[in-house]
């Protein structure tokens, strides 16, 4: 069968004497994926279209395994993303976690547009981590994993909120705080940020200007939340991190019943 999609390159592997085998998420197919025979030799037509992060239309013969590749065009090739470390490293994490947090059932075209909009974020000079966290909570959205921001989780109430507990899923009120999960304490600012995140669709992100602490705070809450539900260890997630300890507070687990500090950013 001749399948024609736009997709993203969320994954790339060498394979045999100068082919790729690409890892797309697209807009129609889901998850998919296609070989590029010779994409790894000097003078490859397609090149090109094999590296990370690249947004294009692959053409492709699929029958029962793996496609490939028949021909394909680049719309973006995202190459800034590959050129500064920073969002280099932002940009994997991007891609990884879409590889390994979505099922092909759960990546359809909503997420794919998601993704779109996050990478283009980050190559036109959006915050780097605003961005990344407002996918992550996309990532958890789409596979159901949304969490219960505007409420209580356990018990409902709607006033008081400032504590996340991320294995419950979502806000906690002062009398639910003490309830024996891991909490995070982290105030009021930063708890409706999570909530702009969890509304805000990224094709319409605009400019956050989010202070040092609270910054933190959205961190440590995303973090956990992706930690409790989507447990993968992600190499580009360590990378990450590494660079982030450089100039934030690092990440704190938090003992069961432990309250953090409230940040004041």
């Amino acid at each position: 069968m001749l399948i024609r999609v736009q997709g993203v390159i969320i994954r790339s592997m060498d394979y045999g004497e100068g082919g790729k085998i690409v890892t797309l998420l697209t807009e129609t197919h889901g998850k998919t994926g296609v070989l590029i025979r010779g994409a790894s030799k000097p003078r490859s037509r397609y090149g090109s279209l094999a590296l990370p992060f690249t947004y294009g239309e692959f053409v492709f013969f699929k029958g029962s395994g793996l496609g490939t590749l028949s021909s394909g065009e680049i719309i973006r090739s995202h190459h800034k993303l590959r050129e500064n470390i920073d969002l280099a490293a932002h940009a994997s994490y991007v891609a990884e976690l879409t590889d390994r947090a979505l099922q092909d059932e759960e990546a359809g075209n909503w997420i794919f547009s998601q993704l779109i909009a996050c990478l283009a974020a980050l190559e036109d000079g959006k915050d780097a981590a605003i961005t990344t966290h407002v996918y992550e909570m996309k990532i958890l959205q789409a596979a159901g994993y949304a969490p219960v921001l505007d409420r209580c989780v356990s018990c409902g109430r709607t006033d008081g909120l400032a504590a996340l507990a991320p294995v419950l899923g979502g806000a906690v009120c002062p009398a639910c705080r003490a309830g024996g999960h891991q909490v995070l304490q982290l105030g009021d600012k930063a708890l409706k940020l999570l909530r702009l995140f969890a509304a805000v669709d990224l094709r319409r992100l605009g400019e956050v200007n989010v202070g040092p602490e609270t910054k933190a705070a959205v961190r440590r809450g995303m973090r956990a939340l992706v930690d409790a539900h989507l447990p993968h260890k992600l190499k580009s997630r360590a990378f990450l991190d590494s660079l982030d300890a450089l100039g934030q507070p690092p990440i704190r687990p938090v003992p069961d019943g432990e309250a953090g500090a409230e940040p004041h950013g």
